[in-house]
């Protein structure tokens, strides 16, 4: 076996066969062990098998703790409630933790904060190379331009995403508040329904789309009297999410514990 050893968690799921696939095409990287919640029909079962194609000698698990035990990395794309768990595992075996899951609630982060002192985590709402640097972008933009200039973030979406506003919003809604030095839970808009009134000043507003198979699409609205500038990303193969957490974990494996981003991974 060569390469970082690396472990997928929810090998079913749409990112997880996806992670997968990327793990085959790194030359740096192997893959180590996967696993699926307990009583799902793929649990002892062969990978490649449970995937369609030929038997690969890598049996299903429902057992994190020996996965995180074993492995060098782990790759999470699952629930909030279940990635919170997998990161005090991650302290306890002290190997790479890579997360993609969104929709955390901050009881969730401060635990994944916790772990974070003992082991290397990063987290992400994006992994992609393109989006962080919408995200510097934003910051910068942000940082630039007074409260005469509103921000409104506006994402879509395939109908099966269950969070919303995604984590990529709220990353790059994060952005624009630290360019503007303030917290974002302060100015943040997260919906409008019927008479709202006038739009408060110096809020950073959130549109959700939802429909059909929408891989991601986000743009950064400011908007000021007169004059717009729109920053836009759009993704139209997720394979980009797979790459970029496999760059994540390879990256992590000579860093110190703490919370990392992908802004980290990238230099940027």
């Amino acid at each position: 076996m060569s390469g970082m050893k690396i472990a997928v968690l929810g090998a079913s799921g749409r990112m997880g066969q996806m992670l997968i696939n990327a793990v085959d095409e790194s030359e740096a990287a192997t893959l180590f062990a996967v696993t699926e919640r307990p009583g799902h029909d793929w649990i002892g079962k062969d990978l490649g098998e449970a995937m369609g194609a030929a038997a690969r000698g890598v049996i299903v698990q429902d057992d994190p703790l020996e996965v995180f035990a074993k492995a060098e990395a782990v790759i999470d794309f699952t629930s909030p409630d279940a990635s919170t768990e997998h990161a005090a595992l991650a302290a306890q075996a002290r190997c790479v933790h890579v997360i993609g899951t969104t929709g955390f609630e901050d009881d969730h982060l401060k635990k994944i904060a916790a772990a974070a002192r003992h082991t290397t985590i990063v987290r992400a709402g994006n992994m992609s190379l393109g989006v962080n640097l919408l995200t510097e972008l934003t910051r910068q933009v942000a940082k630039s331009l007074d409260t005469d200039w509103d921000i409104e973030i506006v994402e879509a979406h395939h109908k099966h995403k269950v969070d919303a506003p995604s984590g990529t919003a709220l990353m790059l809604g994060e952005a624009a508040a630290d360019g503007r030095g303030v917290a974002l839970n302060d100015v943040a808009d997260r919906g409008r329904d019927g008479i709202t009134g006038a739009r408060t000043l110096g809020d950073i507003g959130f549109t959700a789309i939802r429909g059909g198979d929408v891989v991601g699409e986000h743009d950064v609205i400011f908007a000021a009297a007169g004059e717009r500038i729109v920053i836009r990303h759009l993704a139209t193969d997720r394979m980009i999410f797979a790459r970029g957490a496999i760059k994540a974990a390879l990256w992590g494996k000579d860093q110190k514990p703490g919370e990392y981003a992908m802004t980290d991974v990238l230099g940027l």
